[in-house]
């Protein structure tokens, strides 16, 4: 199979939160913008006309989502239908209905969203394997994120919508790790894609 031209129209979304399901929301999805943050430098002139450059840390990744939500939560199972049970944590289901309190969230889960591009028509998730070296597929992962704002927007010629962000940092706490991985397999060669592992406290959702 030759290598596609471009990645258009479909893409697949999954969030799993840390030792939780894989939940798919590429149907309530619209547009996805990532902004992986500056690697910033400053300079420092010397009199010799030159510059002495100092590296600074990698800025925060951010990935947007303009979304179409028309519940709360997701509160289980492998499909998203919301998003104010991850941002907030507290949630009290009944048949049918999703309640969020806010007032008595006291902590924040980390997130890894993994976004997949390929002409793969056996897809169904972000985290599946590309098993068929015919098929070309390009996926980006961020983990150990968090969901930091939440922007519902509604007018009268128009639909609710939401921008809902993840603010992702370049590396872990300890420096032994990034937070961001980018894969691909052209659909030319012998190359496959793996499966994301588990994305739990013990391993590292990569």
């Amino acid at each position: 199979m030759s290598r596609p031209e471009s990645w258009s129209e479909i893409a697949y979304v999954t969030i799993t939160p840390m030792s939780g399901t894989d939940m798919n929301f590429c149907a309530l999805t619209e547009t996805i913008d990532i902004d992986e943050g500056e690697r910033p430098i400053e300079t420092t002139p010397t009199l010799c006309g030159g510059k002495i450059i100092r590296s600074l840390p990698q800025e925060d990744t951010t990935v947007t989502l303009k979304v179409y939500p028309v519940q709360a939560g997701t509160v289980s199972g492998s499909t998203g239908y919301g998003f104010y049970d991850l941002f907030y944590e507290s949630v009290t289901t009944a048949t049918g209905s999703v309640t969020v309190d806010n007032a008595t969230s006291g902590s924040r889960s980390k997130y890894r969203i993994a976004i997949l591009w390929t002409d793969s028509s056996a897809s169904t998730s972000a985290v599946r394997s590309i098993t068929s070296p015919t098929n070309a597929a390009k996926r980006w992962t961020g983990r150990n994120g968090y969901i930091t704002k939440i922007t519902p927007s509604f007018e009268s010629t128009g639909q609710l919508s939401y921008d809902v962000v993840f603010t992702i940092p370049a590396k872990q706490a300890d420096g032994t790790g990034g937070n961001i991985q980018i894969e691909s397999v052209d659909g030319v060669g012998t190359a496959t894609m793996g499966t994301l592992t588990s994305y739990t406290t013990t391993t590292d959702g990569f």
